[in-house]
């Protein structure tokens, strides 16, 4: 069978970690198809208003020219609907001078933010609340020993691991629980890229001080979580379809649920500069630990109901704490579409069907919305309430699914 290539646009994980190494590093750093989406140009905007020069005028190059001596000494910050920025973002400001205002929308204001606040402020800064909005003063960074609960999000872990050699002592960051760890690869492999010397040994983490050098030039793989909707329409159709440029060295974890689909019976092969899935006649139930790739969540809940026996997804209790409680919107949209679906804390099972037309509640959750534009593919009638909640991490989305299916059709 034919497939077909979908350009996946570039990975927000990397892209977001990139922009802070960059404004924080020594020289002028240039990103190579970064992703161009709200997530990220809010990073971007928020970067430029803490004094840092980033250049997103070609969306093929950004360009930053780094501030080693740290951001302006006042700045009033909004990050939008992005949580990387929200949190990534108050570490580079702590390790400055000055006064800093931070804020974001009211999906992201009601996301935890406490347990890195809490400990930028062992640290040595000082933050008047608990949860965004706040104003946090700076004196620099002194460094030193930290015990963190990384259970709800690895991105606390990455935020202080970041500001790590801009502090003046160096960190060392003892981590109790951890979910969606391979995030933390990815952050480990970009902060060396930038020069930072970071080791880790089990659940101890040592990061030098030092601060950071720029590469150069840094080229941006494909999104995997965003590829997941892409392999999922291939695995749910029966059809072939390949992404381009995300390959066996990719450090996003997102990219396991390749084999998820592959357990589920599809045909799956993952190369050096490419994956392709092709869908079985059809898909087999499945129970799935999807702890650290809890964003992909989503897409495997809706494509379960077309599995010949259920699908139980568990050990995904932080998908509640997302930009909304996914677990029960997929359960709640999925029971809308007269799909079977029983839930635990943090656990969800879908019992085979065919699901019915119906509206979708995409609580204004880009996953939720992609995620059942998959499952549309082979329901007639399933409606979003909100498609362009997609903007913040994938905004060509409907274009490229649509682009996608009229090329197998075309192949046929």
């Amino acid at each position: 069978m034919v497939a077909t290539a979908v350009p996946v646009p570039g990975s927000k994980s990397i892209t977001n970690r990139a922009l802070f190494l960059a404004a924080a590093a020594q020289g002028r750093t240039v990103l190579r198809r970064p992703l161009v989406a709200d997530d990220t140009e809010a990073c971007a905007e928020a970067l430029n208003r803490l004094g840092y020069a980033v250049s997103t005028a070609d969306p093929d190059r950004w360009e930053i020219v780094g501030r080693p001596a740290g951001p302006a000494p006042k700045a009033e910050v909004h990050t939008r609907d992005g949580a990387t920025g929200a949190r990534f973002l108050p570490g580079l400001a702590a390790a400055g001078y000055g006064v800093y205002r931070f804020d974001a929308s009211e999906q992201m204001r009601r996301r935890p933010i406490a347990p890195l606040l809490d400990a930028l402020r062992q640290l040595g800064a000082r933050i008047d609340g608990d949860r965004i909005p706040y104003t946090l003063y700076a004196d620099g960074l002194t460094g030193g020993e930290l015990t963190l609960d990384a259970g709800v999000s690895s991105q606390y872990l990455t935020a202080l691991l970041l500001a790590g050699p801009l502090t003046r002592e160096g960190l060392t960051i003892k981590v109790t629980r951890l979910v969606s760890a391979p995030y933390i690869e990815i952050t480990l492999r970009l902060m060396r890229t930038f020069g930072a010397t970071v080791e880790r040994a089990g659940d101890i983490f040592r990061v030098e001080p030092g601060g950071y050098i720029s590469p150069g030039t840094l080229d941006i793989e494909p999104d995997a979580s965003t590829a997941s909707y892409f392999l999922a329409a291939a695995a749910l159709t029966g059809r072939t379809v390949t992404v381009p440029g995300l390959g066996v060295d990719s450090p996003q974890g997102d990219l396991g649920f390749a084999n998820v689909l592959a357990d589920m019976g599809a045909d799956v092969c993952i190369q050096a500069d490419a994956v392709t899935v092709t869908g079985p006649e059809r898909l087999a139930g499945i129970t799935v630990d999807m702890h650290h790739m809890s964003d992909t969540m989503p897409t495997l809940a809706a494509i379960a109901p077309y599995a010949t026996g259920p699908v139980r997804i568990e050990n995904i209790h932080n998908t509640r704490v997302k930009e909304c409680d996914r677990l029960e919107a997929c359960a709640v949209n999925l029971r809308t579409l007269g799909v079977p679906v029983t839930t635990g804390d943090d656990w969800i099972e879908i019992s085979p069907a065919q699901p019915i037309g119906g509206r979708v509640e995409t609580m204004r959750d880009h996953r939720i919305a992609m995620a059942f534009s998959v499952l549309g593919l082979r329901a007639p009638g399933v409606e979003l309430d909100d498609p362009e909640c997609v903007i913040k991490t994938c905004p060509d989305f409907h274009e490229l699914l649509t682009g996608l299916i009229e090329s197998w059709e075309r192949a046929q």
